[in-house]
C-alpha cells in the first residue's frame, strides 16, 4: 500500500508538471497535438463540410450573431481587455492589472494563443484570479473570415478550416490550461464575417464586439483622449474595449481617471459572464 501511495504521488507530480509545461502548449505544438486527435479532426471536417456553399456575409465589427451589450437597466458596464500577442503586441501592462485588483474591478480578458506563449506564467496567474474572466481572442490573432478578408493590415483566416482552428484550437488551449472552455470570442481587430460568427455559435461560443471604443489600440493615444472616449460614450450595459498588452501606451494612466469618475456617476462593473448579452 505504501508503495502504491508513493507511486501515485510521483505520478501526480509528474502529471502536474507536464500539464503546466509552457513548451507543450506553444501554438505550433498544441495545434499539432490537436491534429492527431481524431475527435478534433472529425469536428473540423464536419464544420468545413457544412460551409462549402456558405457565403461569408457582412464583414465588420457589428454583424449578425455578434453581441455588444449587457442586458441590464442598471448602471453596470463591462471592461474588456484584449491581449493580442505577436512581435509588437506581447507585452503585459502590470500597472493596469494591479490597479484593477486594488480597486476590485472585475474584468474580462480576451487572450490569444500567441500572447499565452510569451506570457505563460502571467497567464496562469491571471486565470486563477476570480476577479477576472479569461476568454478567447483567437489562436494567432487573425481577423475571422472564411475567405481571407484583412483589416488594419492584418491578414484574416484564409478559409473555413483556418477560421475553425483560430477559434476552436485557442478555446481548447485555454480550457487545457484553466479547465474553463471559453464562452466568448472576440476576433482580432473585432472584425468578423457573419459565417464565422455562426461557426463560433456552433461551437458553443458567442462572438463579442463592443459598444464603447476606448481608442487605446492606436499607439500612444493620449490618456486624456482615451478617458474622453469612454466617459462621453458609456451608457448602462456598455461593453468597453481596451488593451492590456502595451504597457508603454496610456491605458493605465487613463484608467486612473476613468474608474473614479464612473463610480462618481453611479456605475458598477461586471464581467461578461455575469449578464445576458445582446446585439443592437
Amino acid at each position: 500500500m505504501r508503495t502504491l501511495i508513493i507511486l501515485f504521488s510521483i505520478l501526480s507530480v509528474f502529471t502536474s508538471a507536464f500539464t503546466q509545461n509552457a513548451e507543450y502548449y506553444t501554438n505550433g505544438k498544441f495545434l499539432k497535438m490537436l491534429n492527431s486527435d481524431p475527435s478534433y479532426v472529425q469536428l473540423r471536417e464536419k464544420v468545413v463540410s457544412g460551409y462549402i456553399h456558405v457565403r461569408p456575409g457582412h464583414w465588420g465589427e457589428f454583424v449578425k450573431g455578434v453581441d455588444e451589450d449587457l442586458v441590464t437597466q442598471q448602471k453596470y458596464i463591462a471592461f474588456t481587455f484584449d491581449a493580442c500577442g505577436g512581435p509588437h503586441g506581447e507585452g503585459f501592462n502590470k500597472n493596469l492589472i494591479d490597479l484593477l485588483r486594488k480597486e476590485k474591478i472585475p474584468a474580462t480578458f480576451f487572450i490569444t494563443g500567441r500572447w499565452i506563449d510569451e506570457n505563460f506564467e502571467t497567464f496562469l496567474n491571471l486565470s486563477r484570479d476570480t476577479l477576472f474572466e479569461i476568454e478567447n481572442h483567437g489562436l494567432n490573432h487573425k481577423p475571422c473570415s472564411i475567405d481571407g478578408e484583412s483589416e488594419y493590415g492584418i491578414h484574416g483566416t484564409a478559409d473555413v478550416a483556418d477560421a475553425f482552428d483560430e477559434i476552436e484550437a485557442n478555446a481548447r488551449k485555454i480550457e487545457a490550461l484553466t479547465k474553463h472552455y471559453p464562452h466568448f470570442y472576440r476576433s482580432a481587430t473585432a472584425f468578423i464575417d457573419e459565417a464565422c460568427a455562426r461557426m463560433a455559435a456552433q461551437l458553443g461560443i458567442t462572438a463579442i464586439s463592443f459598444q464603447v471604443l476606448s481608442g487605446d489600440a492606436v499607439p500612444f493615444t493620449p490618456a486624456v483622449e482615451i478617458e474622453e472616449n469612454v466617459l462621453k460614450n458609456v451608457t448602462p450595459g456598455a461593453i468597453i474595449i481596451m488593451h492590456m498588452n502595451h504597457p508603454e501606451w496610456y491605458t493605465y494612466e487613463a484608467m486612473l481617471k476613468i474608474i473614479p469618475e464612473l463610480r462618481k456617476q453611479g456605475y458598477k462593473f461586471a464581467r461578461l459572464n455575469q449578464f445576458p448579452l445582446r446585439s443592437k
